[in-house]
């Protein structure tokens, strides 16, 4: 077995050996069990086969033997080797050693250590797996130890950095989070998102592993000397700014808390050897920090719902991250990946990988490099198994210190305070009879237009000529669906007995119970030649070769409408008005988003000819002959039959031009915005618990359907003609645009959709005879 070491102070073979026997001998006293492994769903894929670039010697984890003619520390990349981001690590860690080379290391020991260095463990190590966990509980140690066996940087005494946070508790804390999940569904991710809410104390500061315990006694000590003297309650008023929206505390009781900061930093830095600054500018809460300033106003509205006054526990907690990754991005793994190359990186569903942005040029698409937080080993990963993940997350809480102020506190929770917002009072009248994300989202949203590209059409999986792919040659398929009773009559007749067959009343042939509600396949020419080709066609008065023109969806865009679906009913959307366009497609889109969302009984579909795409694009050159609102209903459709189109089929023009198209946009979105109400919507069925809340207006439509739209309702400029074309080729199946009113100014803004994009990856069709049979 060979060990590449990194730039650093050197390691003896004795202490290398004295690693490997001790967690040998850990390692057969407690079996590791196996936890449950994690898979991607299928379809997920794993990016095309990368292009060797350059990584540096931290990629090689122990174990890992180069081929012959390697340098020790490197593995063997050819000539896209690059030794730059090498050599800027490299300073970087020296410069991180030489804050801790010149520190006297001490030997204390505590409870905790003593069994670590009873298994063999060299203190230093057994300090670093101990700090890491929190100092909570030697088992806790021993996991970390083995989970970083092969972590090159085990060894390297690089300490951790230490912050003092002033974090609530209780019913406050509650609140808070409500602000910061319906922030960030409204208005998306902004700075204050990476840490939970706090009051900063002490800010960042290195300390070495085996003094953090002194730490903890500082806490303790000047916690005590502050109990009597640390307010009852913490007066917060509201403050907000372009890039800033928080809480400021009060004055005097903030001079209590710079007080109870400074004694902990002079304290700390005498007693543990470092340096504490104490944080001495205006305390504050932070809300929300860097945020775009058009989503200021919904912030403001969301905050002054929170109830300042809340019951409250405060507590100084002491947190711990790791000082090397401190301007890292962090990524959390959905999925487990194996490596297939020895530069890759093992992860875990759930784990947690530093990435550095600048590393991240010469790393071939689709891929990433990073470092696991979980093993401390370095290498490429799939971008596609991660999700961004916030900088709290890996950090670590060590002590804190309870503040029980509840017997000196004044029971005020239950009254209607004012917050002030920039010394300007405001009532926080919220209602008790629902809950506090009720109360945020009733706040601050406003009427919404959620526009949408239909889902995943049979043709552009299958080509134009999808539909000859479905007829027989010698014969022909019926299938009869009886739904009540879950019938399906499957009857196949050969050319001979086709003619006798379409002359006679097929429900002759089938008994009187079967006559209701029957579900007939035009002419009984179609079948299905593919899974993904729907199980069956609505019944057309005409032709079937109309579906040509009007192609429907295909099993997968079925499937992606009731996902879609459910993902807005789980973020409690409210849709009120579902308008289509007379595409087949886009009528089974929201008539399945509808089903997903369990509305389709309750909430009917508006069919819209003016929301039909630029029929320049038509590849017939004539408008495609839709089913009528009758043929709909029959086949089941939750159709509304009383509403008239503001643009007739007899409207459309074939080939019209751009400008006409953009018209024909603006014009039916006004007409939809005048034609739905901004009073709220009020349902009486009992999944919605916010009645108050204004109701989502629906459109499905193409997606050339998207930008003109949306622009129209926002006042932006339309696009360049050629431009325009480009954009419409890289929107996917339902993918979705969403816009706000902003009532007070008049105006509509777009903003986050409400639930995240579908993603997901071709599945070519499979023949086995000709892959598997043939030589």
């Amino acid at each position: 077995m060979q060990w590449w070491r990194l730039p650093g102070p050197p390691v003896s073979c004795k202490q290398i050996l004295l690693i490997a026997v001790s967690w040998s001998c850990f390692a057969l006293r407690k079996p590791v069990v196996k936890g449950e492994v994690s898979c991607p769903p299928e379809g997920t894929l794993i990016p095309a086969m990368r292009i060797e670039k350059s990584v540096s010697n931290q990629f090689t984890h122990p174990g890992h033997a180069g081929k012959a003619g390697d340098q020790p520390g490197q593995l063997c990349k050819g000539s896209h080797t690059q030794r730059g981001a090498h050599a800027g690590m490299a300073v970087a860690e020296a410069q991180l050693y030489a804050k801790v080379s010149n520190k006297h290391r001490g030997r204390s020991t505590s409870a905790l250590l003593e069994p670590l260095l009873a298994k063999g463990f060299p203190a230093h190590i057994a300090q670093k797996a101990l700090v890491a966990t929190g100092q909570k509980t030697t088992e806790d140690a021993a996991k970390w130890l083995h989970s970083h066996c092969n972590d090159p940087s085990l060894d390297d005494p690089i300490p951790q950095e230490y912050a003092l946070y002033l974090c609530p508790s209780g019913r406050l804390h509650s609140r808070l989070q409500d602000f910061w999940k319906e922030s960030k569904r409204q208005c998306g991710k902004n700075r204050a998102h990476e840490v939970f809410p706090h009051i900063t104390l002490c800010d960042f500061f290195p300390c070495e592993d085996q003094k953090v315990e002194l730490l903890y006694d500082v806490l303790k000590q000047v916690g005590d000397r502050f109990s009597q003297s640390f307010p009852a309650s913490i007066s917060l008023t509201l403050h907000a700014s372009p890039s800033y929206l928080g809480f400021f505390i009060d004055d005097s009781q903030a001079n209590i808390l710079k007080e109870f900061a400074v004694a902990f930093s002079s304290e700390a830095s005498a007693l543990a050897d470092c340096h504490v600054k104490p944080s001495l500018k205006q305390f504050h809460l932070t809300l929300a920090h860097r945020f775009y300033p058009h989503h200021q106003k919904t912030l403001e509205q969301l905050a002054k719902c929170i109830n300042p006054r809340e019951p409250c526990q405060w507590v100084a907690a002491l947190y711990s991250r790791d000082m090397r990754f401190v301007h890292y991005q962090r990524l959390r793994a959905l999925f487990q990946y194996k490596p297939q190359n020895i530069d890759e990186l093992m992860i875990n569903a759930g784990d947690l990988i530093y990435v550095d942005p600048r590393q991240q040029s010469d790393v071939s698409e689709g891929w990433v490099v990073g470092t696991s937080h979980r093993t401390g080993c370095r290498g490429f990963l799939p971008e596609n198994y991660t999700e961004r993940a916030h900088e709290a997350d890996t950090w670590v809480r060590h002590r804190e210190y309870v503040f029980d102020t509840a017997s000196r506190s004044v029971t005020k929770a239950e009254r209607e305070p004012n917050v002030k917002l920039n010394g300007e009072a405001h009532n926080l009248s919220i209602s008790r009879s629902v809950t506090n994300v009720v109360s945020l989202q009733s706040a601050a949203l406003h009427r919404g237009v959620l526009v949408m590209h239909h889902g995943e059409r049979v043709d552009q999986v299958f080509g134009k000529s999808w539909l000859q792919q479905c007829l027989t040659a010698d014969g022909s398929v019926v299938t009869l669906k009886h739904d009540p009773f879950k019938v399906i009559v499957l009857a196949v007749f050969h050319q001979r007995d086709t003619d006798s067959v379409c002359k006679t009343n097929i429900t002759q042939l089938l008994p009187p119970l079967c006559h209701s509600k029957m579900f007939c396949l035009v002419s009984g020419k179609y079948y299905r030649a593919d899974l993904n080709f729907p199980s069956s066609l609505p019944r057309q008065k005409d032709s079937m070769k109309q579906f040509e023109n009007d192609p429907p969806l295909s099993c997968c865009g079925i499937f992606q409408s009731r996902l879609i679906g459910e993902a807005l009913l789980d973020q409690e959307v409210t849709v009120s008005h579902v308008y289509s366009s007379p595409a087949l497609c886009c009528v089974q889109t929201a008539q399945h988003v509808l089903q997903g969302l369990k509305l389709n009984p309750k909430v009917r579909i508006r069919v819209e000819p003016g929301l039909f795409e630029w029929t320049k694009w038509e590849a017939s050159k004539a408008i495609p002959s839709f089913m009528t609102m009758a043929e709909l209903v029959e086949a089941s459709y939750n159709i509304d039959t009383s509403y008239r189109g503001n643009f007739p089929l007899s409207s459309l023009v074939p080939s019209e031009s751009y400008e006409d198209y953009v018209s024909r946009s603006s014009a039916v979105m006004k007409q939809i915005i005048s034609a739905c109400p901004s009073k709220v919507l009020q349902l009486p069925y009992q999944h919605f618990a916010f009645p108050g809340v204004p109701g989502v207006i629906l459109i499905v439509g193409h997606s050339s359907s998207l930008a003109p739209l949306t622009r129209a309702l926002t006042g932006l400029p339309n696009r360049d003609s050629r431009d325009f074309a480009q954009m419409v080729q890289k929107i996917p199946s339902l993918g979705m645009c969403f816009c706000e009113e902003q009532k007070e100014e008049n105006k509509w803004q777009m903003v986050n959709p409400p639930v995240k994009t579908l993603t997901h990856g071709a599945n070519a069709a499979f023949n086995w005879r000709n892959t598997i049979m043939e030589d």
